[in-house]
């Protein structure tokens, strides 16, 4: 398995965070011992994972994703022109910061977005926000054109 962080997701609040980031692992006096871990966001705790269910996981994943329909209508957000409007359909960044930085701003699966401009970068309005995105992560915004 290679040497990526290991993300874990909080049922309750949907975080998604390295273990590194808990309480568990800089205060606890239990330490290497306990099996649980404490969500930074809520505080919910819940028991970790064993890296071989996350190996397997990961592994059905992959073997899961069905291709993307070729409707002509999803497309990246790289590909939208000024003024178009659309669905989005998926964050596909690999990093999980990213994708929680851009939930922050309202960037969820659902929701429509307009993009306002496209030079020098992409400017998109989600309900009364406006976000500036670069090149790379506008290719990682799946949408539905509408």
């Amino acid at each position: 398995m290679p040497d990526t962080p290991n993300y874990l997701h909080c049922g309750l609040c949907g975080m998604e965070f390295e273990k590194v980031d808990t309480v568990c692992a800089h205060g606890c006096p239990l330490g290497a011992y306990c099996t649980h871990v404490r969500c930074p966001n809520c505080g919910y705790e819940f028991p970790d994972t064993p890296r071989v269910l996350e190996w397997f996981k990961v592994l059905l994943a992959r073997m899961r994703r069905a291709p993307r329909p070729s409707d002509g209508q999803t497309v990246c957000l790289e590909r939208l022109q000024a003024g178009d409007r659309g669905q989005l359909l998926e964050l596909s960044c690999p990093q999980s910061s990213r994708r929680n930085a851009l939930t922050v701003f309202g960037l969820t699966p659902g929701t429509e977005i307009t993009l306002l401009q496209r030079h020098p970068s992409f400017v998109i309005r989600i309900g009364e926000t406006e976000v500036g995105l670069d090149n790379q992560i506008a290719r990682q915004i799946l949408v539905k054109k509408l």
